[in-house]
């Protein structure tokens, strides 16, 4: 099948349809989480249950975004990515429609479907768009469609929920979801592979069930503690089964990851830095509006508008990184945004019970902005560090660093500042770890800004390895 030369002229028409594709994926991860106290009660059912209409959708898109990312390197991006728009279009209406809680369940692994398919090839098709000279302007740009989704999802979910009810946040889906299939019919590239490859089925069934293992260890490890014996099995089937993708992969002629890549050095490391700083953002998303709420005293309006300084932080700053990243180089200003996130991690870590809005806009300002910096060189220099034949596959495994540093930052952070609170408090408190204290809460969270700072620092230390070693200029295109 023969590819179609690029025509950059229409590249501003392929970020419209891709970004669109983006932002509804994005805004959904955090738009349900509001639903659920009124779904708990719709339903007539526990917060056991309804909690699987996030879990199930997380657990489809985390384990399929490298298949679908490999898929997309053998039978061509656009089309996977229209099906895509398509089955989370048709996700969103089902889900609304749903008339019990296990239906809307079920719809959301359906909507996930689609969401992976979106969420893996969007990166891809955007580097592919764009020359490589843009290429951090283009990433830094959906980074901002990104921060934007995630910033306006919970405010406008508890607007629909207001006004309406639960069901309209999934059919507000449907005129987003059919314009936006059709511009991707109509202005993405069909940039197809020259030659017929084959699907490394084994290796990613082990990959799926391996992740799955991971993500399922890590949120049961969040209810019931981390020293059971389920999340021990998860936990150690994780290993088990990764440990047999990797050895599938090294004997596979064709395999769905391969290997060999990440002897680029600069894309581990850059891959790293970005598993390792969403670990840092998203713990501290979980835990400020306990903080907000329950130790400043806000009401649930100013504590959404004091948690919208970091996306927004991060959604401005982006795009202009990505710009400057093209013109200086990915490395420097990488390095400029992880300081500029250190220091905004350790002024966190000074906050207390009487610490001012001001002073809190002030301490969280450089976090959102050294992390807006940081993300858009460092997807630029993953994408540039990998031939055009593994574009899907690059752009899924930004896609999984994001989802499981999420889900690994939440539970390691939260663990640990329940854990800090406990100590403090001199007992393992009956209720949870938020009727502590409030002198014992501020204090665990002050160490828990602190070991955010100390991974910060390792990513420092990697980037000016990456920096200063310049026999990795060769890896870049």
């Amino acid at each position: 099948m023969k590819s179609l030369p690029v025509d950059y002229s229409r590249k501003w028409l392929t970020m419209s349809a891709v970004s669109m594709g983006i932002f509804l994926a994005t805004i959904d991860g955090s738009i349900v989480n509001v639903a659920l106290p009124t779904l708990v009660k719709e339903f007539n059912t526990d917060f056991s249950i309804i909690q699987w209409v996030v879990l199930g959708y997380l657990l489809t898109v985390s384990t399929l975004i490298l298949g679908i990312g490999r898929l997309g390197d053998m039978l061509g991006k656009k089309k996977l990515y229209a099906a895509g728009f398509i089955v989370f279009t048709l996700g969103s209406v089902l889900c609304g429609l749903s008339p019990t809680v296990y239906w809307l369940i079920g719809f959301r692994v359906l909507q996930g479907l689609g969401s992976a398919l979106i969420m893996a090839l969007g990166m891809a098709i955007v580097t592919e768009a764009f020359p490589p000279q843009e290429r951090g302007m283009a990433l830094g740009i959906t980074g901002a469609v990104v921060s934007v989704g995630i910033a306006i999802g919970p405010s406008l979910g508890g607007l629909i929920i207001s006004q309406l009810s639960w069901r309209w946040i999934f059919f507000v889906n449907l005129p987003v979801g059919i314009l936006g299939t059709l511009m991707v019919l109509r202005f993405v590239h069909s940039l197809n592979p020259t030659r017929k490859q084959k699907f490394d089925y084994v290796g990613a069934v082990a990959l799926f069930f391996s992740l799955a293992c991971l993500l399922l260890g890590m949120t049961l490890g969040q209810q019931i503690g981390f020293n059971r014996l389920p999340v021990y099995v998860l936990l150690g089937g994780w290993l088990v089964l990764m440990g047999l993708f990797i050895w599938i992969e090294w004997r596979t002629r064709e395999p769905m990851i391969n290997l060999d890549m990440f002897k680029n050095r600069l894309l581990s490391i850059n891959l790293t830095n970005a598993f390792i700083s969403f670990i840092g953002i998203s713990g501290t998303i979980i835990l400020l509006p306990f903080y907000l709420q329950n130790i400043l005293g806000h009401d649930m309006l100013m504590v959404g508008l004091l948690l919208c300084v970091i996306p927004v932080t991060m959604g401005i700053s982006s795009p202009l990184a990505g710009a400057l990243s093209d013109r200086f180089g990915t490395r420097i200003i990488s390095v400029i945004g992880l300081l500029l996130s250190l220091v905004g991690f350790y002024a966190a870590s000074t906050m207390d019970g009487q610490t001012s809005t001001l002073g809190y806009v002030l301490r969280i300002f450089p976090l959102g902005l050294g992390m807006g910096i940081f993300h858009s060189p460092n997807n630029s220099a993953i994408m540039g560090a990998v031939p055009p034949s593994h574009l899907g596959i690059a752009s899924g495994l930004v896609s999984v660093a994001r989802t499981l540093g999420q889900t690994v930052g939440i539970a390691i952070l939260g663990a640990f500042w329940a854990g800090r609170t406990f100590y403090y408090a001199g007992a393992n408190l009956g209720g949870g770890a938020t009727r502590a204290p409030l002198t014992a809460q501020i204090s665990a969270l002050q160490d828990t800004f602190l070991m955010v700072v100390g991974f910060i620092a390792i990513t420092i230390l990697l980037s000016a390895w990456s920096f200063f070693d310049r026999t990795l200029d060769q890896t870049v295109r």
